[in-house]
C-alpha cells in the first residue's frame, strides 16, 4: 500500500470524528484572514478548506501543495492553485509576497531551515510569515508522519536563525470541552502504548510506523465519537483560542502560532 496515496489522519477532513482537529485548523485560517492583505502565498493547500477565508482577505492568493487534493469547485476564481514539491519554492520570484501562510507543514519538511529561508526569500521587505505547527510538549505519542516537532523555543530560534525578526509567539488553546476530549484521547493512547514495552515507536524508521499509526489514530477518533458523540460533534473553532505565549506557561496548548517579520 502506498502511504502517500492513502487518506490519512494527517489530511484534515470534515468527518465528524475529526472535529477536534478540523475546528482547530479552521481557527488558524480565521485568525490569519484577520491579519493578511495584499499578495499572499499559502504553502500547503491541503484539501482547500481554508482557501475561501484567505482569498476574501487578500488582493491575490497563490496556494501550492505537493499533491492537489482540493476539488476544483472549492477554488475561488481569484485563486491560483499549483502543484509543487517544496523546498525550494521553484518559479516563485523573490520579494513577491506581503504574507506567506503555512499551517501544519514545517514539521513534515526534512530541511526545515532551507524551507524557512525560501519563505523569507519570497517575502517582500517588511512581509510576514504566519506559521502553525504542533506543540511538541502536547503530543501524546510520536507521529511518524512528522520529521520532527518543535517546542516553544525551538521554533522561535529556528526562525531567528533564518533571518526573521520580531517573532510574535502565540499558542492555540482549548476550552473545557476541548480539554475533556484531549484527556479522553490521552487515556486511549496510554492504553495502546502500554503494549509497546520495547518502545518501538521511538526508534523504528518512520515509514514502518505510518500505517499502524494512521489506523490506530482513525480507530481512536471513531471510538471517541461512539463513546461521546455530543461532545465530539459540538467541538467548533469557537472552542479554541489563540493567545500570547508566556515563557512560564503551564497550560496545555496544542499548536504554535507564530508571526515572523522579515
Amino acid at each position: 500500500m502506498n502511504v502517500k496515496s492513502m487518506k490519512t489522519a494527517e489530511r484534515v477532513s470534515t468527518d465528524i470524528s475529526d472535529n477536534y482537529v478540523f475546528a482547530r485548523s479552521v481557527l488558524a485560517y480565521q485568525k490569519a484572514a484577520g491579519l493578511i492583505s495584499g499578495e499572499v502565498l499559502e504553502l500547503g493547500t491541503g484539501t482547500g478548506y481554508g482557501l475561501q477565508l484567505l482569498a476574501a482577505a487578500s488582493k491575490s492568493l497563490t496556494s501550492v501543495d505537493k499533491t492537489l487534493a482540493v476539488a476544483k469547485a472549492a477554488v475561488p476564481d481569484t485563486v491560483v492553485v499549483k502543484k509543487m514539491k517544496f523546498p525550494p519554492l521553484a518559479g516563485l520570484a523573490s520579494g513577491s509576497y506581503d504574507f506567506v501562510v503555512s499551517f501544519q507543514v514545517v514539521e513534515h519538511i526534512k530541511n526545515d531551515k532551507f524551507f524557512l529561508q525560501e519563505v523569507k526569500r519570497a517575502l517582500k521587505a517588511g512581509g510576514k510569515f504566519i506559521v502553525t505547527t504542533p506543540n511538541k510538549e502536547a503530543s501524546l505519542t510520536r507521529n511518524p508522519f512528522h520529521v520532527r516537532e518543535y517546542t516553544f523555543n525551538q521554533l522561535r530560534n529556528l526562525l531567528l536563525d533564518c533571518g526573521f525578526k520580531n517573532v510574535a509567539e502565540y499558542g492555540v488553546f482549548g476550552n473545557d470541552k476541548v480539554m475533556q476530549y484531549y484527556e479522553n484521547n490521552k487515556r486511549q493512547v496510554q492504553k495502546i502504548a502500554r503494549f509497546d514495552i520495547l518502545r518501538f515507536q521511538w526508534w523504528l524508521p518512520r515509514f514502518l510506523l505510518q500505517i499502524p499509526y494512521d489506523l490506530a489514530n482513525r480507530l481512536s477518533r471513531k471510538r471517541l465519537l461512539r463513546q461521546n458523540a455530543p461532545l465530539v460533534s459540538a467541538i467548533s473553532p469557537n472552542d479554541y483560542s489563540v493567545e500570547h505565549l508566556e515563557k512560564d506557561c503551564n497550560r496545555v496548548f496544542f499548536d504554535l502560532f507564530y508571526i515572523a517579520a522579515t
